[in-house]
């Protein structure tokens, strides 16, 4: 119990601390005109509230993974903790607010135009990849997993196949509407649902008497998996995620002001790191790890979370409750398309003012994460988890070039990519649907690929820096629109 309320106060405090540093090192300009007002168009570039812009980032990052992941994170007992707080303040926050900040910068842009500004040509079309295939693979998972607990919800009268096709029928119109019309109007409804879900299991833990263990740093697993990596791919969302890369740019073009942007970013990211604090202590006090265990290979996750929803807080609270994790996938899965859509249309210059320009890139994407619905959803989430956290590995090494071009503290982002990368490396190289090579093997090729990635960055930074200084190649940080009378 200890633990746990120590946890969610240390999360709290790095907001007004760590976060604020980490405002003061990147370098707010409070007049600055964001692209909601310099590039606005109707549709993805609309002038927002602070309130209305982070409840939607929250609903737009925290989708299933912090409820899924740290279900089954939970599997390694209390040490699950640890990685989330230590995760969310130094790596997760930082990268939300970093990769969010830097594009209201450019002209709302997403990850891959970031990376091949600030990495290189070659990164744009590599990331491209990376971004298009988390974003189709996130954007199936959640049509999948909500569909999957509606369908428990209503067994007998609504199929799990019709849900699946409602929930599409909902992610093409939030797809192709323009940004206020769909999203901006729902989801303080949805936000309703989700603080019920996440307050009430919360509350009900405490005041119930579960017992919440406390940390150690003991693997618990049943199945003895290692900590390293598995657990930081495991609890992505949550912690650190490279999904919320590709979700910031959305609400990067519909901020009012940069100084709005640590309650955006990164306190977003901190107020889903809370919840998924909750659902991993939920999931520790009310089963041991060998019952979760199997439960998590019967039931499935979705089973878990409608079980931990109606034994903390009753049949009726129980199923709001369970409404209430409805509302994550889905609010992330109209995003995620919603985001290829975009970065789609960045890529090949067309403007997306036109609906019917919209529907040329949508009906695809749709199309491909129909079939991908077929495919095993274990399966998707091993894949999702790889192409997740490498995304933020990149994320976070542009980020700190950003601030390293500048002179500035650019370790704040350098440490914790680092360290995402190294796991996420060892992870390709052992897992089954990677190399599958040995742990230890998989630890020394790692370390090697991590290296070679470090200096890397620092001979790139010494090219640009050089070219600079000579007058070859200024180093350009912005659009330039920032200072341009809005429209």
């Amino acid at each position: 119990m200890i633990t746990f309320l120590v946890s969610i106060v240390l999360l709290i405090v790095a907001y007004f601390t760590y976060g604020k540093y980490v405002e003061k090192v990147f370098g707010v300009k409070e007049q600055r005109k964001t692209p909601a007002y310099t590039l606005a168009d109707g549709v993805d570039y609309v002038p927002m509230s602070k309130n209305k812009n982070s409840l939607i980032q929250l609903l737009n990052i925290a989708g299933v993974g912090p409820i899924f992941g740290p279900i089954m994170g939970a599997l390694y007992g209390p040490i699950a903790f640890l990685w989330i707080v230590l995760g969310a303040i130094f790596a997760g926050a930082v990268h939300d607010y970093l990769t969010g900040m830097i594009s209201l910068r450019n002209k709302g842009a997403h990850l891959p135009d970031l990376a091949g500004k600030f990495l290189g040509k070659a990164f744009k079309h590599v990331v491209n990849v990376f971004a298009l295939l988390l974003l189709v693979l996130v954007g199936t998972v959640f049509v999948s997993s909500p569909a999957a607990l509606l369908g428990d919800l209503t067994k007998g009268w609504m199929s799990v196949g019709i849900w699946i096709i409602i929930i599409f029928a909902y992610y093409i119109l939030a797809t192709i509407l323009p940004v206020d019309k769909i999203i901006g109007r729902f989801y303080p409804i949805f936000g309703a649902l989700l603080l019920i879900s996440a307050v009430g299991i919360g509350a009900a833990l405490l005041i119930q008497g579960y017992t919440i263990p406390e940390l150690s740093f003991q693997n618990m697993h049943p199945d003895n998996l290692p900590i390293f990596p598995l657990l930081f791919l495991t609890i992505s969302c949550g912690a650190l995620s490279g999904f919320h890369a590709t979700q910031s740019p959305i609400i990067s073009r519909t901020t009012q002001g940069e100084c709005q942007g640590r309650y955006i970013f990164y306190g977003m990211m901190i107020a889903e790191a809370i919840i998924a604090m909750i659902w991993a202590a939920a999931a520790m006090s009310i089963f041991n790890g060998q019952d979760l265990n199997t439960l998590l290979n019967t039931v499935g996750t979705a089973g878990i979370v409608k079980e931990v929803s109606v034994t903390t807080l009753g049949a009726v609270v129980g199923t709001i409750a369970v409404l209430g994790v409805v509302v994550l996938p889905i609010t992330s899965g109209d995003t995620a398309f919603r985001s290829a859509r975009m970065i789609i249309a960045d890529y090949i210059g067309m403007a997306q003012k036109k609906a019917s320009k919209r529907f040329v890139i949508a009906i695809p994407m749709f199309v491909i994460s129909i079939a991908l619905t077929q495919v095993d959803f274990t399966i998707l989430w091993r894949y999702f988890s790889w192409a997740n956290q490498s995304t933020a590995a990149i994320a976070l090494w542009v980020g700190a070039m950003y601030l390293a071009l500048q002179k500035k503290n650019f370790w704040i982002a350098a440490i914790p990519a680092t360290f995402i990368t190294m796991a996420t490396f060892t992870y390709i190289f052992n897992a089954k649907i990677g190399f599958n090579l040995s742990m230890q093997t998989s630890y020394i090729a790692a370390i090697v690929v991590t290296v070679i990635i470090i200096i890397g960055f620092f001979w790139g930074l010494k090219r640009k820096l050089e070219a600079a200084e000579s007058g070859f190649k200024p180093i350009v940080l912005d659009d330039g629109l920032g200072t341009q009378p809005a429209k």
